[in-house]
């Protein structure tokens, strides 16, 4: 069976290729390295170094396909305030072309790499996938225009589609680069280096974390689950709140507090509708997962 993830060089979509060609699939990685590594793509994957917003040479590497993981991004939230145009084509117009591509191609499923930070700042917690949506960048705009096409291709097409909501992912392999990389790989870093860790505003603001083992398994069941199909939204995250402060005091060190930037204050994922129609829920603990990448960086 062939398979394709999108983004399959990067952090998420490398560990969702691993585990299909663990499962035995035939699996191709469409990835133009813009901030994915090849050392990424696994041995037995077949390697497409093709942009996503490059739809004739998209086209003819979905036949056959039947299933498509759709991870290729860039996610960067404050990145997509300061470039929107740029983030804009790669993060809408590449999504078109996944669907379009894999309905000429008559793929039977798309999974679709969503995000909570189309929730923005909301008033109650936990978040649910009925709550009016409030992005606070064009990101997590993106990221909600590509949930539209994609109920919207099931409903006008045929094209089987579902979309999860990722909360904060980390884990091995996560990158430390850039200005505003994501908080988890940066205090390691900043650890192994001996800097303080930095904080933005005051810490106290929340994040549901979680591990990019468990984003694997809700992909794997959104692959084979019987029950969705028709473009539906579920959250995926931990169901937890912790404070970046919290993370801080669990990678340990010195702290330093910096000026805030726009960013939701606090995030929680309700997830009966991942258990329900996925018969999903994470399994790695907050403690086990940051225990264990002390110990990938002999932070231990």
């Amino acid at each position: 069976m062939k398979i394709i993830v999108t983004g399959g060089a990067g952090f998420i979509g490398s560990h969702i290729a691993d585990a299909l060609v663990a499962e035995g699939y035939e699996v191709h990685i469409v990835d133009n390295l813009s901030s994915g590594k090849k050392e990424n793509v696994n041995s037995k994957a077949i390697f497409h170094n093709v942009d996503i917003r490059d739809y004739a040479k998209l086209l003819p590497i979905f036949k056959d396909v039947k299933y498509v993981f759709h991870e290729a991004a860039l996610p960067q939230v404050q990145y997509s305030i300061e470039n929107p145009i740029e983030t804009h084509e790669i993060n809408v117009t590449g999504l078109l072309n996944v669907l379009e591509a894999s309905r000429l191609n008559n793929v039977q499923r798309v999974i679709f790499a969503s995000s909570s930070a189309i929730y923005g700042n909301q008033k109650t917690l936990p978040l649910l996938e009925t709550m009016e949506v409030c992005p606070l960048s064009p990101y997590g705009t993106h990221k909600y225009i590509g949930e539209i096409y994609c109920s919207l291709w099931s409903r006008i097409y045929g094209l089987e589609t579902v979309s999860l909501r990722y909360f904060n992912v980390y884990g091995p392999g996560q990158s430390s680069t850039g200005a505003y990389a994501s908080v988890v790989p940066r205090f390691i870093d900043f650890k192994k280096e001996g800097k303080p860790l930095m904080i933005t505003a005051d810490g106290k603001q929340t994040r549901d974390f979680i591990n990019v083992k468990d984003i694997v398994s809700a992909n794997l069941k959104a692959m084979k689950s019987k029950k969705v199909g028709k473009g539906e939204v579920l959250n995926i995250g931990s169901t937890e709140r912790t404070s970046i402060n919290k993370i801080a005091e669990l990678i340990g060190g010195r702290v330093e507090y910096i000026e805030a930037r726009i960013e939701p204050a606090d995030t929680q994922a309700e997830i009966n509708k991942a258990k329900e129609l996925l018969d999903w829920e994470p399994k790695v603990l907050l403690s086990e997962g940051i225990s264990e990448l002390k110990r990938i960086n002999n932070l231990n």
